[in-house]
Parts: C-alpha cells; structure tokens; sequence
C-alpha cells in the first residue's frame, strides 16, 4: 500500500530513506573536506619562510652608542646596512647640492627621516661592491661620503651617486624610529 503523506514512496521505500541519503552525502563530503585540509596544511605551511628567515626580516638598532660624526653597520636580511650620525656640516652639504648636478635626483629630506641619522643599504647599485667610507681614516670619494674602489663610484653624504658608473643611489631600506635612539629596519 502507498504512502499517501509521501507519494513517490513505494513498497519497501521508506519516508526518510532521501533524508538518510542526503545525511549520508553530506557527512562523506564534509570528512573528503577535512581529509584534504588535513593533508593539504602541511605542504602548504612548509611554504612559509623558516624561523631564522623571519628572524631576519627585521632588526631593531640601537643608536644611542653612535656619537655624531660616526657610522656603524648592522647586517639586515644578509646586507650590509650603514648608518651614519651626520654632522651639521654634513647635512648642510648634503642639502645644499643642485639637484641638477646628480645623476638620481633625489632630494636629502627624501632620503632621511630625521636629518642626523642617515640609513641605507651598503651596496653600490652598479655591481653590488660594498663601498668604503664607514671606518675612520677609510676613503670617502670626492664628496666625502663613500666610494666604490672597485669601479670608481663615488657617494655624497647622503648616500647619492655624484661620480662613476653606478647607475642610482644607495637604496634606503624601510625603517622607522621606534623611539629618538631606536630603529627598527625592515
């Protein structure tokens, strides 16, 4: 005898017999879900940088030990970084150049954050050289910042290409000031 409540149900079909199918589908689609997630985390997860790589992704530099007139370098994501305490003569030079007169026009205020503190990646941008003029008594180039002894570029000292063949400025690195002797690059 039919169902009349259900009227496709016949002999030997239950009601609820497309209820417990559907239930049926949907938990063996919900565990396929979960089964990948559980496979798939792994591979995915072993994309993401390593711990001693995000360990690199940002220093933090205390300043407070660099008197005026001095520079020091801390290595950042395996570069060299310089950072300088500049003089007020410096960064009057450094103001005082034409923009005209520099093969990267770039203007000082642009490269610096406050005007004492100058920070930027040591490494020429024609062959990746590291230029001298971070140590005392180290050659400094013509404008008395750095210089490239390998091909002859020379910087000024806020970190722009004057002379030789590099083909841009020392690159500034991304950083802030945490506090007035604190920085964090990267």
């Amino acid at each position: 005898m039919a169902d009349t409540a259900n009227p496709g149900a016949g002999p030997g079909h239950s009601g609820d017999g497309e209820t417990r199918r559907d239930f049926l589908y949907l938990t063996a689609a919900a565990m396929g879900v979960v089964g990948t997630a559980a496979v798939a985390w792994p591979i995915i997860d072993s994309m993401n940088p390593a711990a001693d790589v995000r360990a690199l992704a940002s220093i933090v530099v205390d300043l407070s030990p660099v008197e005026e007139g001095m520079a020091i370098t801390v290595i950042w994501r395996g570069n060299p970084v310089f950072v300088r305490h500049r003089t007020a003569a410096e960064i009057e030079t450094a103001r005082g150049v034409a923009l005209d007169d520099l093969p990267d026009p770039e203007t000082d205020e642009a490269r610096v954050q406050k005007p004492q503190w100058l920070v930027m990646v040591g490494i020429c941008t024609h062959l990746g050289c590291i230029p001298k003029g971070q140590r005392v008594g180290e050659e400094k180039g013509e404008y008395d910042g750095w210089f490239c002894p390998c091909h002859g570029s020379h910087y000024d000292t806020s970190g722009r290409i004057r002379k030789g063949p590099a083909p841009r400025n020392l690159d500034v690195p991304p950083y802030e000031f945490l506090d007035d002797t604190t920085i964090e690059i990267g």
